[in-house]
């Protein structure tokens, strides 16, 4: 009976959404030029008004995105902002190689807060070291999960318009575009992650050798030192420019490379899964799944016992969220007739 409703819905489904196309080209066909406008230029009025489920969707990731955005900075900003003042205001407990006291300061807490430690500017009073101790604590926590979000924001941005580069050059349509990025999500994460990644070594690099006078070894030594925060000390930013741009530079450095192998660890499950998934779909069924999947016992396989058998061997459920599901099926059932309707709804409300 189960298998027999499925194919029936299907079948419906498929009826009514063939008519919807038919009565849609008669209606263009039948439709007058208004205006002379030319066919063309109609059919790219309605693909504009038209619902558009991957603008939807990015819209909808973006608002999300900008959101939590404006907190996160307010956050960040308040952060770097009250252990500047306070390491600013003990600035003359911190000895090493001084520029500006502001920025020294500025500085100080970057490469503390992301644990570079260079070593050019260090505390040397109590004071100044429980002040340390505390700040670099509280980085480690904060400033991770805030410049991780910030990231996460910069990263869902930027990966749609890498998806639709890709697929305008295949002259694919919205809905491949969206199929595409739900699938290869963790792959365009990945490869946009990296790519920034790079590009902040090489900024870096150049950013050395011609501002710090450092030559192209030793530029890319401090780089590499910095970016996975080894921060041996020895090649560091000595200047006022470079302080400045270090403090950008360092923060964002950072964190693309912690996100690059992130991403790079969710794309190899990502790959793991999929390749779960074609195995548990593409291998022949045997008596004994027959009989794991008669979830009611009654020797056959309904669409809907079938589906949950499927997913559970997948992996995407498994046995405590059917439990978790079907109590809240049985209480909605109030009439226990083994379906949801109207009056069941209503009655649960009292």
């Amino acid at each position: 009976m189960g298998s027999d409703e499925a194919q029936q819905l299907l079948l419906s489904e498929s009826r009514d959404h063939s008519q919807i196309i038919n009565e849609k080209s008669d209606l263009q066909r039948r439709r007058p030029r208004r205006g002379g406008a030319s066919e063309t230029e109609i059919n790219l009025q309605e693909q504009n008004g038209a619902q558009n489920p991957l603008h939807d969707q990015c819209m909808t990731e973006k608002q999300e995105a900008e959101f939590h955005f404006r907190p996160v900075f307010l956050y960040l900003a308040a952060y770097l902002g009250t252990g500047t003042l306070c390491f600013f205001l003990t600035s003359y407990q911190i000895e090493g190689i001084k520029t500006n006291g502001f920025l020294d300061a500025l500085y100080f807490c970057v490469v503390t807060m992301t644990t570079v430690g260079y070593g050019d500017l260090v505390p040397n009073s109590p004071l100044a070291k429980l002040l340390a101790c505390i700040y670099v604590f509280t980085g480690i926590a904060l400033g991770g999960l805030i410049l991780s979000k910030a990231a996460d924001y910069i990263v869902e941005k930027q990966e749609i318009f890498i998806v639709e580069a890709i697929c305008k050059a295949e002259n694919f349509g919205v809905e491949e575009i969206a199929e595409e990025l739900g699938t290869n999500k963790s792959k365009y994460k990945f490869v946009l992650a990296a790519s920034t990644f790079c590009v902040h070594m090489i900024v870096g690099t150049v950013f050395l050798c011609f501002v710090e006078n450092l030559d192209f070894v030793d530029a890319l030594y401090c780089v590499c030192s910095t970016v996975t925060t080894l921060g041996y000390g020895d090649k560091s930013f000595s200047t006022t420019i470079g302080r400045t741009f270090a403090v950008f530079w360092i923060l964002s450095s950072t964190i693309c490379l912690a996100q690059s192998f992130a991403y790079l660890a969710e794309l190899y499950t990502d790959d793991r899964q999929r390749s779960l998934a074609k195995m548990v779909l593409t291998r022949k069924l045997s008596p004994l799944d027959l009989e794991a999947a008669d979830l009611d016992g009654d020797k056959a396989v309904s669409a809907a016992e079938f589906v949950v058998y499927k997913l559970k061997e997948m992996g995407k459920i498994n046995q405590e969220d059917i439990s978790a599901v079907m109590e809240i099926f049985r209480k909605l059932d109030c009439d226990h007739s083994g379906t949801l309707t109207e009056s069941d709804i209503r009655n649960s409300e009292f």
